[in-house]
Order: structure tokens, then C-alpha cells, then sequence
């Protein structure tokens, strides 16, 4: 997982990017560029998360699909949340175009060298969100350029299936969602729907109940819990009435799901209240795989047919002695669906999205 010395930096470097995009700079560094040397071009691939957006250089090479895990990364950029329906469209898109920029920029390479860029980001729902976001990518690219968008969900299952589009993936990060294909193109999703819509398996819905358990205790609602002290420690604050007031100076996703870890100390030091709210964000996110795999039908007529299942994110990853997220809901899984294959993906979703370009443009080449 990602220590908080690598946030600072990566924190540092998105805002210095985003300072030289509004005064006009992004695109400059192609002044100082020579003409494209004619070579077989760049993919650029993006996660975009309600966190953060990852952006992956790699260079188009046509060989195997079986060789695709040894394409090298040329370059990699970090930049802000570029969910336009956490930021807005407007910051989304800065966010977008800063990412790629930074991306082409550290690896010598222009727009016009771009064959083809593959964005994941989450906040893509419904086909006018993408196509929202491709006249954004229109914009900026040359015609030539092939674009594709799709949900940050899709990355995911790809840096688990090496770009190929079938299974399940589970995300749990700050926000959650289950999404699956079938080999015949079909798919499905669940949760997904932002913190409003109750995605109460995820980093913001598990640290929402957390804070909304201290409250019920100070108040006598609620039966008095560690997360309190636990809570109120973290923050560095005296009183339950001054949680109130953190909460919503700044109430994005990312700083309350930043609490999940130490939701998961309580419940492995045996705090009940924790526990169970640990418990329910298990079976939330298994119920969002099990209605994926039952409409796509992935385990087969009987129940028992193998399918992969890519699990990602930081809540996932959560542990703290026996108490662990991943493990649990894996287990919680396999009862229902005994074929499951856990994965976790050895690349970031990012590469998964460049390898997912390279995967489109491959198709339509051997089409034409």
C-alpha cells in the first residue's frame, strides 16, 4: 500500500502540475520537441479514481496477446481525483489533460505520437458520461488517435486478466463497485453508486458508520465503543463535539475513508461495535459480487463453474493480526461460488487500462 511520505510527494507533484495548467503551460514541452520519428507510436492508459488519477506510457508494439505483460512503462504521472461528479467537470477535465500531459512529457513523446489512449475513470455510468469524456479526448488528440472510455472498474479487471474482459472485479478503495463481463461481451454492475447511494462496503461507508457510531455513544444513542478514543486520537482532537466540525470543514470521500485503518485496530482489539461494522462492509461487498456473477451467469447452470474474481483497493489490502477484509470476503464468496478465483493483480489498473488499448487497437487492426 501506498505509505503517507508517497502521498505527500505524489500530493506535491499534482499540484505543481495543476498550478501550470491553469496558467497555460501543459503543452509547451512540444515547442521544444523535434518531429516524430515515425515509430510505432505510444498507448497511454488512466485510472481515475475519486483519490487519484494514474497515467501509463507504453510503447505500440504488435506481438502476442501472451507477451503483453512484458511491455515496458516508459512513463508514469500521478494527478487528483478526476471523478466529475466529486470535482466537477471542469476540474475533471484539467485533471485529465494534466495527467497525459505530465505522462508524454517524461518520456519525450508528443500527441502526435499517441495511437491510442484507454481512460478508466470512475464517475463513467452511463454512455453520455462517455461521451462527455471522449469530446474532452477529441479536443486534445489528433484524429488519429483511437480513444476509449470506460468505468475505472474495467482497469481493474484488466491488470488482473492481463486486458482481457472477462470475470469479475471487486473494487474497494474510498468508494465500491462489482463489475463483471462474460467471453460473449455482456455485463453487468453493482453498487458503484457513491456514498449517498449507500456503497457501505467501501473505505467512505465503512469510516462513515465509524464516525456515526462516536456520535451515537457521546449522544447515548449507541452503546460507547473504542472507536472514540481511537478516532479522536488519530484526528488529534478532544471531544466527540469537535468531530462534528472535522467532518464537514472538508468532507470528501478520501479524508474520511483515510479512517478505515483505524477502524480495523479496534475490531482486532476486540472492539464490538467496530466488528460488526467490518462484518456488514464484508457481506455488502460479497453481495455485490454475488449479483454480478448471478446475472452474468460466471459460475455456469450448476453454481460451479471456475471464474475469475480481480480484487482491488485499499480496503481490501486492510488488515491489522487476524482481521482481514480481503480474506474475509474471499471466504464469504466461495460459499456461494466454490469456481472463484481470487486475483490480485501484480500491476496497477492503470497498466491494465494501457493494456486495454492495446487490446482495441490490436481488434481493429485485424478487422481491417
Amino acid at each position: 500500500m501506498t505509505t503517507e511520505k508517497e502521498k505527500e510527494q505524489d500530493q506535491v507533484v499534482i499540484d505543481a502540475g495543476m498550478k501550470r495548467y491553469r496558467n497555460g503551460e501543459i503543452w509547451e514541452f512540444e515547442d521544444d520537441m523535434g518531429v516524430s520519428d515515425g515509430g510505432n507510436g505510444v498507448l497511454l492508459g488512466l485510472d481515475g479514481g475519486t483519490t487519484s488519477t494514474v497515467c501509463i506510457c507504453m510503447p505500440m508494439i504488435p506481438f502476442s496477446h501472451s507477451q503483453l505483460h512484458s511491455l515496458p512503462i516508459l512513463a508514469r504521472a500521478v494527478a487528483g481525483c478526476s471523478n466529475h461528479n466529486s470535482v466537477g467537470e471542469i476540474a475533471a477535465r484539467e485533471t485529465i489533460e494534466q495527467v497525459m500531459a505530465d505522462a508524454l512529457s517524461k518520456c519525450a513523446s508528443k500527441r502526435s505520437s499517441v495511437r491510442a489512449v484507454c481512460l478508466a475513470v470512475s464517475g463513467v455510468n452511463h454512455p453520455t458520461d462517455q461521451q462527455r469524456i471522449l469530446r474532452w479526448l477529441r479536443d486534445i488528440f489528433p484524429s488519429h488517435v483511437r480513444l476509449y472510455v470506460r468505468n475505472d472498474a474495467v482497469a481493474a479487471l484488466s491488470s488482473g486478466t492481463m486486458g482481457k474482459l472477462h470475470g469479475c472485479v471487486l473494487i474497494a478503495g474510498t468508494g465500491s463497485i462489482a463489475y463483471g463481463f462474460t467471453e460473449d461481451g455482456k455485463e453487468a454492475r453493482a453498487a458503484g453508486a457513491g456514498p449517498v447511494l449507500g456503497d457501505w462496503g467501501s473505505g467512505y461507508g465503512i469510516a462513515a458508520q465509524a464516525l456515526t457510531a462516536v456520535v451515537r455513544a457521546h449522544d447515548g444513542r449507541g452503546p460507547s465503543t473504542m472507536l472514540t478514543s481511537s478516532i479522536l486520537q488519530k484526528l488529534g482532537l478532544s471531544s466527540a463535539e469537535e468531530l462534528i466540525g472535522w467532518t464537514y470543514a472538508d468532507p470528501s470521500w478520501a479524508r474520511i475513508a483515510a479512517l478505515v485503518p483505524t477502524v480495523v485496530t479496534c475490531a482486532e482489539a476486540g472492539d464490538e461495535v467496530a466488528n460488526k461494522i467490518l462484518l456488514e462492509s464484508v457481506q455488502e461487498l460479497a453481495s455485490s459480487v454475488k449479483a454480478v456473477v448471478n446475472r452474468l451467469g460466471l459460475c455456469g447452470q450448476d453454481g460451479q463453474s471456475a471464474f475469475p474474481l480481480v480484487m482491488v483497493g485499499g480496503v481490501l489490502e486492510a488488515h491489522r493480526g487476524t482481521w482481514d477484509i480481503g480474506k474475509e470476503v474471499i471466504n464469504c464468496i466461495s460459499k456461494y461460488f466454490p469456481g472463484v478465483i481470487p486475483i490480485r493483480p501484480k500491476v496497477e489498473p492503470a497498466v491494465g487500462a494501457a493494456w486495454l488499448a492495446w487490446n482495441f487497437l490490436m481488434k481493429e487492426y485485424h478487422k481491417g
